[in-house]
This record gives structure tokens, C-alpha cells and sequence, in this order.
């Protein structure tokens, strides 16, 4: 993980470094604002940066949008007064981190934000097979394409694979090309040229240079248009690229990995991904599983989330009751182990005693129920049919339009605002889910912001 450091380095902010550093962050850092831009526009990326709140936080993020560059940012800051931190969060922060800092609370943010340091966990022995068919190709520069369902960790095993192969010690970039419009995507891939659009205020390296020496993950590249595809193929075949708006090529050397959860086969068929691409991308294919075909791994991963959110939240160890493991391995987790997660993660700050039940899975997921015949059934089959006939009753007369703007925001709602799990979870893509929310606030409706409800951390 790399993380810019923006202020001067000195007292709290120096002992921040060092505990980042101590728990594997490769750190750099920058005295303001303005240098912290230049400096990701320049091809030093960073996956966070920790900003002193005695500087414009809001500008900072503004001027890096501008350029199209995209970064989640921590405030810190010695002031105990909450409205500071509360200023830093609405200014665009993801979290508030008191200093002098707390070692376990800078382990937490950078878990939370950056997301980068969750193992492989396994125990079903189909994902064993992947795992094993991972580690034997990984020294190669092959380009792997990793196929599966959305959630079931596909850019966990692309850091898996670069974790093992001879690039380790270089740079791991990863763009997800379904969450960047089509009209920037090729600006973040390729880098640009001062004056190649409006905004566009000096050179920006991308991705692709951003990576060389080490690896790139085109995360949903089936979502990328056919316009694009060329470009792409053109920089996989040349080991060359060209900036928006540059005139000379720009050698590259990167190991491609490439995820999708769409099979890519029927889109070269149906005309909108390019089959040349396509060959070139899948040398390697490596197919994770879903996670209800691999039912060994649901208790493993569920108590590794536990200790994941109490740890950030704060709260005591728990552990699953019988009722409840016996629920998630019941439940058919269509959006696999992140749809997992989310539940994992409520259920953690829900529950009251130091086991996790049933009640505390929030609906996500439903207890074992009988499956005896109609007739004499149990107590909880007849209320969970009462249920289901009062929930479908409660349909007829409404329109599509209607049941879908309700599904949408109430599942919004679940995910604390979080549209990417909220998208996996309604089976649709980021895209779709953001002009549906556009619609609704377009029309007046009042539309969970993002991560609007999920609890920060303490303020000290």
C-alpha cells in the first residue's frame, strides 16, 4: 500500500509515518497541497493520502478531480474539537484520525479505506484447485484473465498473483473500468498531455506508466467500449502507449491481469468486445467459484471478518452462535463474499453479547426452517409463509417502477451507501445503479448518501 503524507513531517505526523511504514505502507510525503497533486499528476501514485487538516482538504480533492485523478483521502489533525473532524469529512474525507495516533487505529483506516491486506482464505477445495493453479503461473508474465461472479474476489486473487510472481517488489495498480466514465477512462489508462482537454493543466502520467516494472488490473474490462479495446490491444501487443493528446509513444513493461464477472466469449460473439483482445487477455484463465459452491470457506471467511470490523469499530471479540453458522452456510450469497462481508460487518456492530446470532444477520440471512410437507408444518414455516404472502400482497397494484425504485434504495440503505456492494448485490452494474440514483434525485427522491451511515472512527 502507498500512502502520501501531506504536511510537514515532524512530531505526530513522523510517529503516523512510521507506524504506517512498521504495518507495510510504502510512504512519501509532500509539505502542501499543491505538491501533493504534482506529484500524483507526475506518476508517484499513492492508494491514500493522510492530510494534516491545517490544509484545504476540500481544494485538494477538487483540483485533483479536476485532473482526473482519484484518491481517498484521510484528514489527521492534534485539535480534539470535533467540529474540526467533522469539517475534514464534509470537505470529502473518508476518516478522521486523532494524533498523536493510535497504532491499531491506523492499522483500521488503512484496512477500511485502502482494503489491502485481506489474505487468501481457503479451505474448499475447489478454491484450493484455483489457488494452486494461481501460484504455478504466477512467476510468468502471462496476461491472466480471473473470471467469476461479482463479489467472489477476484482482485484479491490478482494481488494474490502479484504477490507471487517476479514483480512483487514493484507497483500494483489496479483501475476498475466499470466504475470510470468512458469519456475519462482512457485518460486514467493512458496519462495526457497539458492542454489535451479542459482542466487538463500540465501532463498526467496513467496507469499504465504508473505500473511499469510491475503489474496492472483491468478490473471489469468487459465494460470497456470497443473504441478503447483498440487502444488497449495496441498497448498490449507494442508494449507501448500514447498519452491523450501526445505525439510520441511512451515504452511500458507491465504483467496485464484482467477480471470480468460477464462471460467475455458471448460479448466477442454478439459483437461488443474485440475477440483479438480477447485471446490476448486470456492466455491464463483462472475461474473462482461462487461462494455457495465452496461452502467450506463460509465460516473461515465470516470469522475473519469478525475480527476485521471489530478490530475497526472498536468492540470486543465475538464469535458466530451454531444458529448463525449454521444460517450463512444456508444462505445462497448471490453476492458472494462481499455481499458476506456486508452482513459480517452489520452484524458486528448489531449484536449486543459476545456471540453473533441470527437476529443480528438483520434479515440478510434467514435461520434454518423445516422443509416438512404443507401440512403440519412448523411454527416458524407458517409465519415465514404468512410473511411472504402479506410481502407479495403488498405488490399487486404497485408499478415495476415503483418495486424497483424501493428495492434499490432500501438495499442501498443496507450497504451504509455503499453503491458498489449495493450494485453486486441487485445484480447490476455501478453504471446503472448511479443513473437510476441521478433519476431520483432528479425527481426529488431522497437518496442515501455514499457510506452515509456507516460509523467512522473515534474523533478522540
Amino acid at each position: 500500500m502507498r500512502l502520501m503524507i501531506v504536511g510537514s513531517m515532524s512530531g505526530p505526523l513522523a510517529v503516523a509515518s512510521k507506524i504506517a511504514m512498521d504495518r507495510g505502507a510504502k510512504v512519501m510525503q509532500v509539505d502542501n497541497i499543491d505538491l501533493a497533486t504534482a506529484a500524483l499528476r507526475s506518476g508517484r501514485g499513492a492508494d491514500l493520502l493522510m492530510v494534516d487538516t491545517a490544509h484545504d482538504i476540500a481544494k485538494l480533492i477538487e483540483q485533483n478531480e479536476r485532473e482526473h485523478i482519484i484518491v481517498p483521502v484521510v484528514a489527521c489533525g492534534i485539535s480534539t474539537d470535533p467540529r474540526i473532524a467533522a469539517d475534514a469529512i464534509r470537505a470529502g474525507a473518508r476518516e478522521f484520525v486523532p494524533l498523536p495516533p493510535d497504532p491499531e487505529l491506523i492499522a483500521a483506516v488503512i484496512a477500511a479505506v485502502v482494503d489491502d491486506a485481506r489474505p487468501m482464505i481457503a479451505k474448499d477445495a475447489s478454491m484450493l484447485a484455483a489457488i494452486a493453479l494461481a501460484e504455478q503461473v504466477a512467476p510468468s508474465n502471462a496476461s491472466i484473465m480471473i473470471a467469476g461472479e461479482s463479489g467472489v474476489g477476484k482482485e484479491v486473487m490478482a494481488k494474490y498473483l502479484h504477490s507471487k510472481s517476479r514483480r512483487a517488489d514493484k507497483a500494483f495498480i489496479s483501475v476498475n473500468c466499470a466504475a470510470i466514465p468512458d469519456n475519462l477512462l482512457e485518460s486514467e489508462l493512458f496519462g495526457h498531455e497539458k492542454g489535451a482537454f479542459t482542466g487538463a493543466v500540465a501532463r498526467r502520467i496513467g496507469k499504465f506508466e504508473e505500473a511499469n516494472g510491475g503489474t496492472l488490473l483491468l478490473d471489469e474490462i468487459s465494460e470497456m467500449d470497443l473504441r478503447l479495446q483498440a487502444k488497449l490491444l495496441r498497448a498490449i501487443q507494442e508494449r507501448v502507449i500514447d498519452r491523450v493528446g501526445g505525439s510520441k509513444s511512451v515504452p511500458v513493461d507491465i504483467r496485464i491481469i484482467a477480471t470480468s464477472n460477464r462471460d467475455l466469449m458471448e460479448l466477442v460473439k454478439s459483437g461488443t468486445f474485440r475477440e483479438d483482445l480477447f485471446y490476448r487477455l486470456n492466455v491464463i484463465n483462472l475461474e473462482l467459484p461462487p461462494l455457495r459452491a465452496r461452502k467450506a470457506d463460509i465460516v473461515p471467511l465470516a470469522d475473519f471478518f469478525i475480527k476485521k470490523y471489530a478490530a475497526a469499530n472498536g468492540t470486543s471479540a465475538k464469535t458466530l452462535s451454531d444458529d448463525a453458522k449454521s444460517a450463512i452456510l444456508q444462505n445462497p450469497w448471490r453476492g458472494n463474499v462481499r455481499e458476506l462481508e456486508n452482513a459480517v460487518h452489520r452484524a458486528v456492530l448489531l449484536s449486543r453479547g459476545a456471540q453473533i446470532e441470527t437476529d443480528d444477520l438483520g434479515g440478510v440471512v434467514s435461520g434454518p426452517v423445516s422443509a416438512g410437507p404443507i401440512f403440519g408444518q412448523d411454527a416458524v414455516t407458517q409465519a415465514s409463509l404468512a410473511a411472504g404472502a402479506v410481502k407479495a400482497a403488498s405488490l399487486i397494484g404497485r408499478t415495476i417502477e415503483n418495486v424497483e425504485q424501493e428495492m434499490i434504495l432500501e438495499t442501498l440503505k443496507h450497504c451504509f451507501g455503499n453503491r458498489t456492494h449495493a450494485a453486486v448485490i441487485l445484480g447490476i452494474s455501478i453504471r446503472t445503479l448511479r443513473n437510476k440514483l441521478k433519476q431520483y434525485t432528479d425527481e426529488g427522491i431522497a437518496v442515501p448518501a455514499p457510506n452515509s451511515n456507516e460509523p467512522r472512527f473515534a474523533i478522540g
